[in-house]
């Protein structure tokens, strides 16, 4: 089965384990697509909610003086 990514286009060819199944899969671009199958046909497709990526650590040197 192959389905077209909704960012970029790009055709994400998916094998038999994706049949039936729900939930994520990502494309080349990085985007993350909510799919929906059944019996090898897509029932539901949108674009996923990008997961929240927490703040970057600084890079602070304990004890360091700043002059």
């Amino acid at each position: 089965m192959k389905i077209n990514c909704l960012s970029c286009g790009f055709k994400v060819d998916l094998d038999d384990t994706y049949d039936d199944f729900e939930g994520p899969i990502k494309c080349l671009c990085g985007a993350l697509l909510e799919i929906r199958t059944e019996e090898g046909m897509l029932k539901g497709i949108r674009m996923a909610e990008p997961l929240p990526r927490s703040a970057p650590r600084s890079k602070r040197i304990e004890g360091a003086a700043i002059t």
